[in-house]
């Protein structure tokens, strides 16, 4: 009888733990960036970071340059896949902090932030951390910002 009482508690559930919830979650944007700034580690780039202005375009040659050497293989300046989605228009539909962090902590970003794996999903490629500096990174988003 103890044994029949055990397997059935033991069936039933009978550990501590609760079930998660099974209520559906509402479908992701495609602008959606998770996780939200508070829950990114520190030293991520956030949006009080940033101060956008004018174009500046000393930052936008720099970033020409980056690109040319860095980026080109993989992203375009216009809308076009190339391997990686192109930039025209990113700025659009992607936060200045969201570009600049998935520029400087690429890993990161890909193994947690929804809106990058979605990326990844889409173009069936990784990015690569190309180790740019924080000024490199916003001159890179100054670039972005003239598409």
């Amino acid at each position: 009888m103890a044994v029949a009482v055990a397997l059935f508690v033991s069936a039933c559930g009978g550990s501590d733990t609760k079930p998660e919830a099974t209520t559906p979650k509402a479908p992701v944007p495609a602008v959606a960036e998770t996780p939200a700034q508070s829950a990114y580690p520190a030293g991520f780039i956030t949006a009080a970071d940033i101060t956008l202005g004018p174009i500046d375009q000393a930052k936008v040659a720099s970033g020409q340059k980056i690109f040319d050497e860095k980026c080109h293989a993989c992203h375009g300046l216009t809308d076009q896949k190339v391997i990686g989605p192109g930039w025209k228009g990113v700025t659009e539909h992607r936060k200045p902090e969201w570009i600049m962090n998935m520029i400087l902590h690429t890993d990161w970003m890909l193994e947690n932030d929804t809106a990058a794996q979605n990326l990844v999903e889409l173009t069936k490629a990784r990015m690569t951390d190309q180790e740019l500096t924080k000024d490199q990174a916003r001159d890179m988003l100054e670039l972005m910002r003239t598409l």
